[in-house]
C-alpha cells in the first residue's frame, strides 16, 4: 500500500507559478510510474504529466511549455512546477502512483489550485 500526500496548493493570479509536491509513503519511488491529473467543476479528469520509471516525461498539450514534472528519489517525493498559470488551469490536482509490478493504481486526496485575477 502506497500514500500520496499532495501539497503547494492555491490560489495564484494569471500568469503566475505554483509549485505542487506528492510526497509518496514508500522508500521505492523509482519503481513507481508516476503522475499528475487534474479535475475541474463539471469536467472529468485529466491526466497533466506523468514521469516514468525511465525517467521519460509526458504531457497534456495544453500546459507542454509551461508545466514540469520531475522526482527526488531520495525525498520520495515528484514535483509539478506551474509556470504562466491560466485561469482553465483551475482545478483539483492530484498525484497517481502506478506500480506496473502489482497493476495497481494509488492517489493522493488532491490539492486545490486556482487561478484568478
Amino acid at each position: 500500500q502506497v500514500q500520496l500526500v499532495e501539497s503547494g496548493g492555491g490560489l495564484v493570479q494569471p500568469g503566475g507559478s505554483l509549485r505542487l509536491s506528492c510526497t509518496a509513503s514508500t522508500s521505492n519511488l523509482s519503481l513507481l510510474n508516476m503522475a499528475w491529473h487534474r479535475q475541474a467543476p463539471g469536467h472529468q479528469r485529466e491526466e497533466v504529466a506523468r514521469i516514468a520509471v525511465t525517467s521519460r516525461t509526458n504531457y497534456l498539450d495544453s500546459v507542454k511549455g509551461r508545466f514540469t514534472i520531475s522526482r527526488d528519489i531520495r525525498k520520495n517525493t515528484v514535483y509539478l512546477q506551474m509556470n504562466n498559470l491560466k485561469p482553465d488551469d483551475t482545478a483539483v490536482y492530484y498525484c497517481k502512483a502506478h506500480s506496473s509490478r502489482s497493476g495497481q493504481d494509488y492517489w493522493g486526496k488532491g490539492t486545490q489550485v486556482t487561478v484568478s485575477s
